[in-house]
Formats: C-alpha cells, structure tokens, sequence
C-alpha cells in the first residue's frame, strides 16, 4: 500500500462539479493499494501518515504530526501509484490491486482514518478532480 502525501492549507475534491470533500489545514493522502495488500499493511501505513512529523514546530522545525498540528485529512484512491513504470513508456498496472479488494481496503483505510482523525474522501473508481494549495510544498511517499 502506497500513501502519497502531501501538507496542504486547503485540498478538495470535486466529481461533476460538485465538491465531495474538502479540508484546509492537513494532509491530502493519495492512496494506491497493491495487490497483496491486508488491512495490517492499511493500519501500518495509516499509523504512518498519521504519526509522520512533516508539520513546523514554534522554532519553524518540522517536529508536529498532522493532528498535533490541529489538522485533518482527505484521502483520495488513486491505483496509478501502484504503477510499475521502469520499462518503456507506458506503465503496466500489474502490481495494482483489483477493483473489489482496492475499494475494500480504501475503504478500511478512511474508516480507521475517521475513527483518529477529521477525515473527508473521495470517491472510488470516479472521475475526480482533486485541488490543492501545497504548502511548503511538502510531498511525501510512504509505503509499508
């Protein structure tokens, strides 16, 4: 399981014009999820993103996980992070979960997700137009 991660004042995301979830201060976690991915490697990687120091401390250090920091998170599937791109180009999505057991673990994922942390999503399989003010910018790639 991949979390692509990134520190934002504002992130939301919008499928057909309409705004499905929305945050300002926090991480947008990009989420792609591999094909022997289980629900122990999405806590792991959840305990991670949650845990992961990439907010600034009073001496402008970045020593503060997203809740210390008082922020929220919006978690948005994306299987093209499970692409495997080292050969030609065009990437192969053989390391990519299904369909079914992505959406299942997406799916755990934002549920112990919300249980922690203010948590808004997106939507899984849709189109999604995904905005976002980086702030740093701060980008981050976990993976357990």
């Amino acid at each position: 399981m991949i979390a692509l991660i990134q520190r934002v004042t504002q992130a939301h995301v919008d499928i057909g014009g309409e705004t499905v979830g929305s945050i300002g201060k926090g991480l947008l976690v990009l989420l792609g999820v591999e094909r022997h991915d289980t629900e122990g490697g999405a806590d792991k990687l959840l305990d991670k993103v949650l845990s992961y120091r990439v907010f600034s401390d009073e001496n402008g250090k970045m020593n503060l996980n997203v809740r210390q920091a008082g922020g929220a998170v919006l978690a948005v599937s994306q299987f093209t992070l499970a692409a495997d791109t080292a050969k030609g180009l065009r990437p192969s999505f053989s390391h990519a979960a299904g369909p079914e057991s992505a959406q299942v673990l997406y799916d755990y994922f934002c549920r112990r997700c919300a249980e922690k942390i203010e948590t808004a999503t997106g939507r899984f399989a849709a189109d999604m137009q995904v905005s976002l003010v980086n702030d740093g910018p701060v980008t981050f790639w976990l993976q357990v």
